[in-house]
């Protein structure tokens, strides 16, 4: 697909931010699609929010008040980062948060967006009702971009994978069937839908031509075929 609003933020500058492959326009797909049922001027939780560039995006592209909740991120590097981009302090907030302990109040949210990073807390089938959903208005949206497996193969992981990924490390990635079987557990959330994003191939490249550790890192998997097995999930489900 194209990205005629993640251009903006595709700068070497802004690009030093990412921990992954391109959160943005993985965020611009998503809100697209999943997201077009979020209305401007909503209370948003960027739910695990890195060093908030996904925030910021969605601030500024989408009108959206946004809370930026990560648990290693500064939210002081975060402010002044948001501020400098042209944010106001109510347009874009920081918060240091735990996402299996949320300092919310209930029902604090309309929605609540992830971009690559629910799989790290949100295997477990008890998260979503639990966890997460107590600070969504009731009919609010949970739209998340998932890092995935085109097919679970944890039965005999492909050599390509393990050249830059322990078994434990990519016990984080599972298929669309996975996801459905786990979601549709919830009482508390209607599954919306579960589709493979467009978003790999490009989102990858951008990623693996950044200068640091953690790029170069994956680039054997990658260059080793690796990202056949891979894919992006976008899915969506609304708060009954």
């Amino acid at each position: 697909m194209d990205y005629p609003k993640s251009q903006v933020y595709c700068t070497p500058g802004l690009m030093q931010k990412i921990m992954g492959p391109n959160p943005v326009k993985l965020a611009e797909e998503l809100m697209e699609t999943e997201g077009r049922f979020i209305p401007a001027g909503s209370r948003v939780c960027d739910l695990g929010s890195g060093q908030g560039l996904t925030s910021v995006f969605l601030a500024k592209e989408y009108g959206l008040t946004v809370y930026a909740a990560d648990l290693w991120s500064d939210p002081e590097e975060n402010r002044a980062f948001f501020r400098s981009m042209g944010l106001t302090d109510t347009q874009l907030i920081p918060v240091k948060a735990d996402a299996c302990a949320l300092p919310f109040t209930p029902e604090f949210f309309d929605a609540v967006v992830s971009v690559d990073s629910y799989n790290y807390f949100g295997r477990d089938a008890a998260y979503l009702d639990e966890k997460l959903l107590p600070f969504v208005r009731s009919g609010g949206e949970i739209c998340l971009a998932i890092p995935g497996m085109k097919r679970d193969c944890h039965d005999a992981l492909p050599e390509a994978l393990l050249r830059s990924w322990t078994p434990e490390q990519l016990d984080y990635l599972h298929d669309a069937a996975w996801w459905t079987a786990l979601l549709r557990q919830s009482r508390g959330a209607e599954l919306c839908s579960v589709r493979e994003m467009d978003s790999n191939d490009e989102v990858w490249a951008d990623w693996l031509a950044q200068d640091n550790d953690y790029a170069r890192g994956d680039r054997a998997a990658m260059e080793a075929g690796g990202g056949a097995y891979l894919n992006f999930l976008a899915i969506r489900l609304r708060k009954k």
